[in-house]
C-alpha cells in the first residue's frame, strides 16, 4: 500500500477543528436522500506478521482496535446482515462496522479469531482455494477453516487462484469461480454468496459475471463508508496494515459516513482511455457544505477539483499508470466524522497511456 496524503491533510483538519470548535454539524440538512443503511467494513489480512507489514497488523494494533469496538458504541455485526440490510433498504444502527480478512493466512486462526470471539465479534474470511489446497506457508489448511466455519465464521470467496481478475477473459473468470465453488461445496458443504476481488481489481464485466455464478455482493479494496444505493458488486472496505493501523486511523475509519453518488465516471475501474480519465460524480447526499469536500489520489500529486453545484469533477494531467491508483474524496460531517467516497482504478500493463 502506498502513503497517501489524505490522511495526515485528515488529521491536520481534526486539530484545526478542535481549535475552532468543531465542523459545523449537518444534522439539520434536510434527510430525503440520506441512505438508510450505513455501515463501515474493516478488512485485514496478517495479525502479528511483523515481516510483512503492508499487510499485517501487530497484536497490539489489532487488540486496540477491538478494545475500541467493545468500547466505543459500535454495533459489530456480520457482512451477510449488512449485505441483507443493504438488499432491504432496513435501517441499520448507528456505528455499524462489520469486519473481514483476505486471503486466510493462519495468523487470523491462531491469532485473531480467538481475540474477535472471545469479544463476541462475527467475523468473515475471504479464501482463494489454491493456497489451501496446495498447504502453502502460513495458510490455513481445510481442516482449521472448518472449525472456524463451524464456530460462525462467514467463508466468502476469493477465485481459486487469487488471479488479476479484470486480465482474464470471460471464460477463464468463469472457470475460476466454478472451481473454487466446487472445493468450497466438497470441502465445507456449501458455496459462499459473498465475494472479495483480489487486489480490490475489478471491471464491469466481471462483477457481471461473479453476480451471474450466483454471489449476492462482492468488495473491493478502495477506502469508503457504505450507504443504501452503492453498488452491491463493488462495496468499499478500509484496509488495515502497520503504516495504517492505529487507533486513530481506525476511529477515523470505523466512524466514517458514506457519500451518497450518482453519475459516477469513469463507470468501470478498470482505465483503458481516455487515461487520464475523466472522474466525476453528482452528490445526492450530503447536499450541503460541500466546499469543504476535497479529494485525494495515490501517484497523483496535484488534483483540479471542480464544484459544479452537486456535481463534482476531478481533473489531472498526468496518466495513471499501470497498476492500483487510489481516489478518496471526504468532508467532515460534525461531531469528528467523515463523509467518505472512494474508488479503486486499474491500469493493465497492455494499455498504453495517451
Amino acid at each position: 500500500m502506498k502513503t497517501f496524503r489524505i490522511f495526515s491533510l485528515i488529521a491536520a483538519a481534526f486539530f484545526a477543528a478542535s481549535i475552532t470548535g468543531g465542523w459545523p454539524t449537518l444534522a439539520t440538512e434536510a434527510r430525503a436522500d440520506e441512505p438508510a443503511t450505513k455501515a463501515v467494513v474493516i478488512m485485514y489480512h496478517r495479525f502479528g506478521e511483523t515481516d510483512f507489514p503492508s499487510t499485517n497488523v501487530t497484536m497490539e494494533q489489532f487488540r486496540a482496535h477491538v478494545e475500541e469496538l467493545r468500547t466505543g458504541g459500535y454495533n459489530v455485526v456480520s457482512l451477510p446482515k449488512i449485505v441483507a440490510a443493504l438488499r432491504s433498504g432496513e435501517a441499520l444502527p448507528p456505528k455499524t462496522v462489520g469486519l473481514s480478512v483476505d486471503d486466510a493466512y493462519e495468523s487470523v486462526y491462531t491469532r485473531a479469531w480467538p481475540i474477535l470471539r472471545e469479544a463476541g465479534f462475527p467475523l468473515t474470511v475471504f479464501v482463494a482455494t489454491d493456497p489451501v489446497e496446495r498447504g502453502l506457508s502460513r495458510y490455513m489448511d481445510w481442516n482449521q477453516i472448518k472449525e472456524i466455519a463451524d464456530q460462525g465464521v462467514v467463508i466468502g470467496s476469493q477465485t481459486k487462484s487469487h488471479p488479476h481478475m479484470a486480465d482474464l477473459s470471460p471464460d477463464a473468470i468463469k472457470a475460476e469461480l466454478r472451481a473454487s465453488n466446487a472445493l468450497f461445496e466438497k470441502k465445507l458443504g456449501h458455496a459462499p454468496d459473498l465475494f472479495a476481488y483480489p487486489y480490490g481489481e475489478t471491471n464491469n464485466e466481471v462483477m457481471a459475471l461473479v453476480k451471474s455464478e450466483g454471489f449476492v455482493a462482492a468488495f473491493g479494496q478502495h477506502s469508503g463508508a457504505i450507504g443504501t444505493g452503492g453498488e452491491l458488486y463493488y462495496l468499499p472496505r478500509f484496509a488495515m496494515n502497520e503504516a495504517f493501523g492505529s487507533i486513530d486511523r481506525f476511529k477515523l475509519a470505523a466512524n466514517a459516513l458514506p457519500i451518497r453518488a450518482a453519475d459516477v465516471t469513469p463507470d468501470d475501474p478498470t482505465v483503458t482511455k481516455p487515461n487520464p480519465p475523466l472522474i466525476g460524480f453528482t452528490l445526492t447526499w450530503p447536499t450541503s457544505g460541500l466546499d469543504r469536500l476535497n479529494c485525494y489520489a495515490s501517484h497523483v500529486e496535484t488534483l483540479d477539483l471542480q464544484r459544479l453545484g452537486k456535481r463534482i469533477e476531478v481533473r489531472t494531467d498526468k496518466a495513471m499508470p499501470p497498476g492500483r491508483t487510489r481516489l478518496n474524496c471526504t468532508m467532515p460531517a460534525g461531531d469528528g466524522r467523515w463523509y467518505w467516497f472512494g474508488r479503486q482504478f486499474y491500469v493493465p500493463k497492455k494499455v498504453q497511456t495517451d
